[in-house]
């Protein structure tokens, strides 16, 4: 049995894999009585027929490339980093940190520091889990588990006890400065005469996710680090007889994994809502896996998946304002796309295999007579 082409496996088994979740999805729509199809033109409308919807859109795919960045960057190295929701959390309060606490003059230095203070907060939180797994043996898929609900309750105990103004009961801190507002996408195209995306929440940490799927390509195929995570991701005994340290492999890709997660939250909290809240992430740590599934843990295809997935909350969103749908219907469609680009791989790749072999020249693996 032979292999699939690079774009096969790159672009033929997602799109199958999301066609048939697709399929599935419809079934489920038909047994609660109402239409896929116009399920599907509402949710294409709501999430993409309009700038208004493109901006929702827009937003929530912001989120998930940064934490479907963070998933695969550590699965390069054969490291199942499940714990983006904590690191993105985390990452919440390293930008509140820097925000509230320094008078800043313009948002454009702000933002140098918060994409420090996002970065650090949540890459710090990563390295511990990644010392349990280099230094103790601890499974790295537990701990991260286990971070992620150790996170969400401690940012309740600081934002009720430490971050919270005096008089406020609502759990959150004191909105940001004025000059640590970040500027809409709307905003900066408005400077242009376009009037695009309205009073939408997408903003400037949209061209920071882009910058950050370029930078971890570079990272991953272009750099001896990147060379090493891979290696020591396809065999962790043959880096070692090459002399790459397993140990700071594991440290290093973890840290850069939290930091991707911890940068998210530049869109949430610093673009978004201007102050730090309780469940900022939205489960964005947990899609950023589905994600990264979906786009073969290639940045590009992250970028794309992450799209996907933006129009799956925008849409869903219009669904379950206008129909009888729930809203927990996009969750069994995401669950449907991670069963099929994840679990069920090679129910789908094996057939594949089988039909490109049928149909691939077979004068090329014949060896001339002499």
């Amino acid at each position: 049995m032979g292999k699939l082409p690079a774009w096969a496996d790159v672009i033929l088994i997602p799109l199958i894999s999301l066609l048939l979740a697709a399929g599935l999805s419809a079934l489920v729509i038909l047994a609660i009585g109402e239409s896929p199809v116009e399920a599907v033109k509402l949710m294409v409308s709501g999430a993409l027929g309009s700038s208004y919807g493109w901006g929702y859109t827009l937003y929530y795919a912001t989120n998930f490339m940064f934490t479907g960045l963070a998933v695969a960057v550590a699965f390069h190295a054969r490291i199942f980093n499940i714990g983006g929701e904590g690191q993105a959390i985390l990452g919440g309060l390293g930008v509140a940190l820097v925000c509230l606490y320094v008078p800043w003059p313009h948002w454009s230095l702000a933002l140098i520091f918060a994409i420090l203070g996002g970065a650090v907060f949540g890459a710090l939180w990563a390295a511990i889990p990644a010392y349990l797994q280099a230094r103790r043996g601890s499974h790295i898929v537990i701990t991260t588990i286990m971070f992620n609900f150790i996170a969400a309750g401690l940012l309740i105990y600081l934002l009720n006890e430490l971050l919270k103004p005096l008089g406020q009961m609502e759990p959150a801190s004191a909105s940001f400065p004025e000059g640590a507002h970040l500027p809409s996408l709307g905003d900066l195209l408005g400077m242009f005469g376009i009037d695009m995306f309205g009073r939408t929440p997408a903003n400037i940490s949209l061209l920071i996710a882009i910058i950050a799927c370029f930078g971890v390509w570079v990272l991953i195929w272009r750099t001896r680090l990147g060379y090493e995570i891979r290696a020591f991701g396809h065999s962790e005994s043959a880096a070692k007889y090459a002399g790459i340290d397993p140990i700071n492999t594991t440290m290093i890709a973890m840290l850069i994994s939290g930091g991707l997660a911890g940068l998210m939250a530049i869109n949430n909290v610093m673009g978004e809502a201007e102050r730090l809240v309780l469940n900022a992430t939205e489960g964005a740590g947990f899609i950023g896996i589905a994600v990264a599934l979906m786009g073969r843990n290639h940045p590009f295809g992250v970028f794309l998946a992450a799209i996907l997935f933006g129009f799956l909350y925008q849409g869903g969103a219009e669904l379950a304002l206008w129909t009888s749908i729930p809203r927990e219907m996009i969750v069994v469609i995401q669950a449907l796309v991670i069963m099929f680009t994840g679990a069920l791989d090679d129910m789908v790749r094996a057939p594949l295999i089988k039909l490109f072999d049928v149909f691939r020249s077979p004068a090329r693996d014949q060896v001339p007579a002499e």
